[in-house]
Parts: C-alpha cells; sequence; structure tokens
C-alpha cells in the first residue's frame, strides 16, 4: 500500500464523520448526526462526491457514504469538515454488512453511484442490484423508499431492469443517455470521479429509480441465473 494510502487510513480513524465497522448503531444515527432527518445511503460511495453534493443540495437530511476503500472515504469526509457540512458521515465497511447498522425502516433512500458492475459471469453476485443485495436494502428501507442506480456500464443497467421486471418492482424511472436529456434532475447532474474515467468506454450514463415494493423470493434467484445464462446479460 502506497504511503499517501496509508496517511489517509491512518487520519480518517480520527474523523468524527467516519465510523469504521460501527457497533451499535442501530436506530442511533439521530444522536450521531444531533437531529431526526431523514437518511440517504450512498453505497459504493468512493470519494464521497454523491453524499458531499446531496448533502449541499438538501440540508434537513442525512446522507452516509459506505464504503471498503478508507483512503477514498478520506476524500469526501475531508470535504464535509472542511465544509461544515454537518449533515454527512461515512461507515467504512463492506456493503453486505448494513443490516448491522441500521434499524428496518430507518434509511429513506439508497443510492448507488458508479459501482464495479463485476461483468464476469461468475461474479454477477456481486452486484449490488442482485437481489441477494436487494434483500438487505429491503429490511432497512422505509415503505415506499427509493433505490437509484447510476452507471456507466450498460451491462450493469440492463441487469438491475432485468431484476426489476423479474420481481415486479416498481420501475419509476429509467434513461440510457442521462444528459440526453430534457430537464435533467439537480440530483443526476453530481459528478463522481470514476464517472469522468468512463471505464465501460459507452460515453452514456445510466440511471434507474425503483421502489423494492414486491417481495424478493429466493427461488427467483435461480430463474434470474437462468435469464442471465441464456441471454448473455454478464
Amino acid at each position: 500500500m502506497g504511503q499517501k494510502k496509508l496517511i489517509r487510513f491512518e487520519a480518517i480513524k480520527s474523523f468524527p464523520n467516519v465510523l469504521e465497522y460501527p457497533q451499535d448503531m442501530q436506530g442511533k444515527w439521530g444522536t450521531f448526526f444531533n437531529n431526526q432527518h431523514p437518511i440517504t445511503l450512498e453505497l459504493a460511495c468512493g470519494k464521497g462526491e454523491y453524499a458531499v453534493g446531496l448533502g449541499k443540495m438538501y440540508p434537513n437530511r442525512n446522507f452516509i457514504g459506505i464504503d471498503i476503500k478508507g483512503n477514498r472515504i478520506w476524500r469526501g469526509a475531508k470535504t464535509a469538515l472542511d465544509e461544515q457540512l454537518t449533515n454527512i458521515g461515512f461507515i467504512r465497511s463492506h456493503i453486505d454488512k448494513i443490516t448491522d447498522y441500521f434499524t428496518p425502516g430507518e434509511v429513506a433512500e439508497i443510492w448507488i453511484t458508479f459501482p464495479d458492475p463485476q461483468l464476469r459471469g461468475s461474479r454477477f453476485k456481486k452486484r449490488l442490484t442482485h437481489p441477494r443485495f436487494l434483500r438487505l436494502y429491503q429490511s432497512i428501507l422505509k415503505s415506499g423508499g427509493l433505490v437509484h442506480l447510476k452507471t456507466d456500464s450498460p451491462d450493469l443497467y440492463q441487469f438491475t431492469l432485468t431484476v426489476i421486471n423479474l420481481f415486479q418492482f416498481e420501475l419509476l424511472f429509467s434513461s440510457d443517455n442521462v444528459y440526453a436529456m430534457e430537464n435533467i434532475a439537480p440530483e443526476l447532474t453530481i459528478k463522481t470521479h470514476y464517472e469522468g474515467l468512463d471505464i465501460a468506454g459507452s460515453n452514456r450514463i445510466h440511471y434507474c429509480c425503483f421502489r423494492l415494493n414486491q417481495p424478493i423470493p429466493v427461488e427467483k434467484d435461480e430463474i434470474l441465473k437462468q435469464m442471465i445464462s441464456e441471454s448473455a446479460i454478464d
């Protein structure tokens, strides 16, 4: 690990807006933020551009970025501290542990921003819109809570639409070319470091917003696997 990464890993240990694998925080975020405002999560937050950007747009809501890479979290956490944005926090943790940190209904919205699309077929269960993750989100989201995906990967975008259709979730909006839209929502104008890299080489940003308004039976996971195999959505 590089010297800069080591310095940043050490630095976040003293940041008051960063918690690493926090214990006993379920139901206590009102104390952390000193208010009872709605909570939005940014998953795979990287440098936290969305958590910070949304925090600036909506001072009466709380935002928590979650990522395992502490050296990346450092950037967003430092910006929030420097700009005295007290409605923004970060958790250093694996995303599959989020149910350890929030009670049922404690989260209002979830943003998934430019996650690793896990393009190898053998890794599709690691996609953050796979049903195994959606079950975790559903267990902490309030009724009617929203899930947003923003990605440059057409494969992840199409995979997510397939999941939404298979499980009959409520799809509120989708676009395979966000910046070509008229009257783009302010939230969608926030750009992350990884968006700028255009790793997928698609020259397009894809977005969808949906509600987990239906049960997510495990039995359908095998159907999804078969669909992926047959249609090569991998």
